[in-house]
């Protein structure tokens, strides 16, 4: 149970804009064996998705500090993740999972006023299916 945690906050971290590695921790826990990998694939995604929340929620109010020293995206960030999501719409979310801009695009989807069921639903599905398609080249590589 204390691993599944690990995993559940691993995973939430890594969908924050603080520094976390999810894709090690769940590639090491199916690799070792001892939870079912649906499990594992649940509690991953679930972590990460509410991660990526706690950024949508944060959007939905911060944008007034924009600019001080602890404000959680730079500006280059900020703007190369607005370009993104006004270039591509609700659609750029599937890109959530992307390393550097996944992050802020989950913050400006906030921002934007992007309606909840609509990002939890494309994030959802980003999210699951990066970490499948990891738990399947981890099990092929493991067979």
């Amino acid at each position: 149970m204390l691993a599944l945690l690990g995993l559940f906050s691993a995973a939430l971290l890594a969908a924050t804009l603080l520094p976390a590695q999810s894709e090690a921790v769940l590639v090491a826990m199916v690799l070792a064996g001892g939870h079912p990998v649906w499990l594992l694939l649940t509690v991953a995604t679930t972590g990460n998705v509410l991660g990526s929340l706690v950024n949508w929620t944060l959007g939905r109010g911060i944008v007034r500090f924009e600019g001080r020293r602890w404000f959680p995206a730079s500006p280059r960030q900020l703007e190369r993740a607005t370009l993104w999501y006004h270039r591509w719409g609700h659609w750029s979310l599937l890109a959530s999972w992307v390393p550097i801009i996944g992050d802020p695009l989950t913050l400006v989807a906030g921002v934007l006023r992007e309606p909840l069921w609509r990002f939890l639903v494309i994030v959802t599905l980003a999210k699951a299916g990066r970490y499948l398609v990891l738990v399947a080249v981890a099990l092929d590589l493991a067979a």
